[in-house]
């Protein structure tokens, strides 16, 4: 593949990865790009306006700095303007979600070659109440865990800090949860966590869809019943061990569109990045909606 002429790096400036920001500078001006724009945000929710220049500016390759949050709202952009411009991840953050599950490692000189000579694959994105992401979106359990992980806790627990945030949350009671799938109901009982997923691995490192793939047109729906600390320790040493759906306390199944309506207003998140309380929402594919660079 030839090396891209023009590149535009959007870059979270608080997040490192091997020898930081002037490194990756470094080892993308030694590749003989021709020209680079260069954006620095200090927190995620600054970088869809920069993402959105980097476009106008019709660059061969985005490059997004930063973790799952970054990595989401620059994908959104992308993916709402229908962009055709591939985008490289270079995995600076704690879970690193997606590129884990594109086999994009935390190593800079592995995750600048995949950028430059990797391949350019389509995958989909999820949507939910409009907004894009790649990884997954989550209600009760999980939102509660993302929520209050914070920061400081993550950097200094790193995956440990989900876990850790989580287990204060697993003893209140379940709300009822209706949950159906491209139209018709296939869920309506107590449910502690409703998952809907891109890919097959998430949050702490679970791998909770065994058979998800970000490009098969599908979404994977998740739904735990699990209630207490023992019942999710036995839920989660399933997932650990074996597959997802044979946990008692999991049910999953795969969608197009999905809708959940909850008795209860419950905070979500979406890949990482948690967002406001709500009683219900609406998901769907977007099928090969972004162009990625994977490894060859």
């Amino acid at each position: 593949m030839d090396t891209p002429r023009s590149i535009a790096v959007v870059a979270h400036s608080r997040k490192t990865l091997g020898g930081g920001l002037d490194e990756l500078r470094r080892r993308l001006t030694s590749t003989g790009v021709r020209e680079m724009l260069w954006f620095e945000v200090p927190k995620s929710k600054k970088a869809p306006q920069q993402v959105h220049a980097a476009l106008k500016a019709d660059v061969d390759l985005l490059v997004v700095w930063g973790g799952d949050g970054m990595v989401q709202r620059t994908l959104d952009v992308v993916a709402r303007e229908k962009a055709k411009t591939p985008v490289a991840i270079m995995p600076a953050g704690t879970g690193n979600l997606l590129a884990g599950n594109l086999g994009i490692p935390t190593d800079m000189e592995q995750a600048v070659d995949i950028a430059m000579h990797g391949r350019r694959k389509r995958i989909d994105m999820g949507k939910l109440d409009g907004e894009y992401f790649g990884v997954m979106a989550g209600i009760g359990f999980d939102g509660a865990m993302i929520n209050d992980a914070d920061r400081k806790m993550k950097d200094r627990l790193g995956k440990l800090a989900y876990v850790w945030t989580g287990l204060r949350h697993v003893n209140g009671e379940a709300p009822t949860a209706t949950v159906r799938i491209d139209g018709t109901k296939w869920f309506d009982d107590e449910a502690s966590c409703v998952l809907i997923g891109n890919v097959g691995t998430i949050t702490g490192g679970i791998r909770a869809f065994d058979d998800a793939r970000p490009d098969d047109g599908w979404l994977d729906v998740g739904v735990a019943t699990a209630q207490g600390a023992l019942q999710w320790a036995r839920a989660l040493g399933t997932m650990a061990v074996g597959r997802s759906d044979s946990s008692p306390f999991v049910r999953t199944t795969r969608a197009r569109k999905i809708s959940v309506k909850l008795a209860s207003k419950m905070e979500y998140e979406l890949d990482g990045g948690a967002r406001t309380k709500t009683k219900s929402f609406e998901a769907s594919v977007a099928p090969g909606a972004v162009r990625v660079c994977v490894p060859r």
